[in-house]
């Protein structure tokens, strides 16, 4: 079987630009929903219990630094390595890749903690990156994500500082 490209599996998955991370779909939003009041802040109001989607990072499209308030665990499915930027507010910034090489370190899932700004991009020549996001509560996109001030970021996470701005540039 011969490795689809970037653009044939946005077409298969019908996958469209996004701000924050190359291409998603939604593929999931619970139809149970929280009551009035059933969470704490900032999640007092009806929210669905959970969401998922999935993402393609390439190359052109990286993951454009954003935080969303929402605990969300990464999938890897396919493709070539990501490198992940954890930009704690309360600690240094942690690397962590998601791919398919276990025995190398790399992790098939990943946990962001609510409120943690992320940015992420392809390792060395890699082409493409399919993952999954499932989040809870569920994400209500105009509510719950927050692009990132990239000059903040940088100036609060200068171990970092030159990959943030990489990663930035490179997102069309």
């Amino acid at each position: 079987m011969q490795r689809p490209t970037a653009d044939e599996i946005a077409r298969l998955l019908e996958l469209q630009p996004n701000a924050t991370c190359g291409s998603v779909r939604t593929t999931y939003t619970s139809s149970i929903s929280t009551a009035p009041g059933g969470l704490p802040v900032p999640f007092a109001d009806v929210r669905p219990l959970g969401s998922g989607l999935y993402f393609l990072v390439t190359p052109n499209g990286a993951v454009r630094p954003h935080r969303i308030r929402n605990d969300q665990l990464y999938h890897y499915y396919l493709g070539d390595p990501l490198e992940l930027f954890l930009l704690h507010s309360d600690a240094p910034a942690e690397r962590v890749i998601v791919g398919p090489d276990l025995v190398g370190g790399h992790r098939v899932q990943l946990l962001i903690p609510g409120n943690t700004f992320h940015t992420a991009r392809l390792l060395g020549d890699g082409e493409w990156f399919l993952g999954g996001s499932t989040e809870w509560p569920g994400v209500v996109a105009a509510e719950d994500v927050e692009i990132g001030d990239v000059d903040r970021l940088a100036r609060d996470h200068p171990d970092v500082a030159s990959d943030i701005r990489a990663i930035a540039a490179s997102v069309q």
